[in-house]
């Protein structure tokens, strides 16, 4: 197979003077230039790029973007603009993390309102949980695969505050950086994907589904084609920017009182593993009434796996909710669960992992 160089072509009103700046300014190398009597063409190459500028050409400039490690050694963060009308851009290697304000709302969302469900990365299927998405502070995703075998997913992490996915239905093979050879997540089960953390999903069962919950509402993806997963390092206990992997196992769990009457619930223990982050509880009906009761958590998110209950809001007329609905309920806000049936359960995720919850009654 032949050798094959790709070139961004570009347009120069000064080449001479584009010479300098890309040499000296911006830490390019010149690899061509001609005619030699009349410089009309030069090629630099730098940063991963080769750059072509023709005197002679009438196309628009292009603009190049130069993600730094170091911005200040290259002009600082800005754009600069080449004597020949290249525009430069210097920005920080990685997209920083912005966490929008929560803009608290109460939402619910009804599978039964069919929602459309948009096809995404690696052919899965979205369905989006939370449509305003609180600002752009979260988004919660029903996600599915409807034929199951070999996922064509490559090694990728994402930057992110937080992110879960819980197994709703069926089970998918997961291998994750650090964490050994790849592992069966089932239904009932969950992970936290680690800020950063590299991982790839494997194979998966005809009808899978899963709960996808990330934050904020918009991150990036970045596909690592350099890791090959299993990697040769096993450190369980790594921490990923302060948070360390989990795999929550519902055989292994414990089942306690909830902090609503009425309820109990397994603590996956992703509050203590993430330094309170975020929490992640299963829950499902106890002994005793539902109570009234608020609480002040930034973000509270739940989607019910199966049963049915009434969800009671303040000054809201009540929703029939069954399985595969799933609610918002902001600060401060009095709600019930109500007329709950002994097969309901529910998944709860909440940021910060601990807050407070208080009992009353609506005003």
């Amino acid at each position: 197979m032949s050798d094959i160089k790709a070139e961004v072509c570009g347009p120069t009103s000064d080449i001479r003077a584009d010479i300098a700046f890309f040499t000296k300014e911006i830490g390019f190398q010149m690899d061509m230039i001609y005619p030699a009597d009349d410089p009309q063409v030069a090629v630099f190459s730098g940063h991963g790029v080769s750059l072509r500028l023709d005197q002679g050409s009438d196309a628009a400039p292009v603009k190049l973007r130069l993600r730094c490690s170091m911005p200040d050694e290259t002009g600082g963060i800005g754009t600069q603009i080449a004597p020949g009308g290249t525009q430069v851009e210097i920005t920080e290697m990685h997209e920083p993390l912005v966490l929008p304000q929560t803009l608290h709302s109460f939402v619910v969302r009804r599978l039964a309102d069919q929602a459309p469900w948009v096809v995404g990365r690696a052919g899965m299927h979205y369905r989006d949980l939370i449509p305003d998405r609180l600002g752009g502070s979260i988004i919660a995703s029903h996600i599915r695969i409807p034929d199951g075998g070999p996922v064509p997913d490559m090694v990728h992490h994402h930057t992110v505050g937080f992110q879960l996915i819980f197994c709703y239905r069926g089970w998918v093979d997961l291998v994750y950086e650090d964490q050994g050879e790849p592992f069966r997540l089932h239904a009932g089960n969950c992970v936290i994907q680690p800020p950063e953390i590299r991982h790839r999903v494997l194979f998966a069962s005809d009808n899978i589904e899963v709960i996808e919950i990330g934050v904020p509402a918009e991150h990036v993806t970045t596909i690592d084609h350099e890791m090959a997963l299993p990697n040769a390092t096993f450190n369980p206990e790594r921490e990923f920017q302060g948070q360390k992997f989990v795999h929550h196992k519902a055989d292994e769990a414990e089942w306690r009182d909830f902090r609503l009457s009425g309820f109990v619930s397994r603590d996956t223990f992703i509050a203590q593993n993430t330094r309170d982050v975020a929490g992640v509880h299963v829950v499902k009906r106890g002994s005793g009434a539902p109570k009234w009761a608020a609480h002040d958590s930034d973000i509270h998110f739940t989607f019910v796996m199966d049963g049915t209950m009434t969800l009671e809001g303040e000054g809201r007329d009540p929703h029939q909710l069954q399985a595969g609905d799933a609610f918002v309920t902001p600060p401060s806000m009095m709600t019930r669960y109500s007329d709950a049936s002994e097969d309901l359960e529910l998944l709860e995720v909440s940021l910060p992992g601990v807050f407070k919850t208080w009992v009353g009654d609506p005003k």
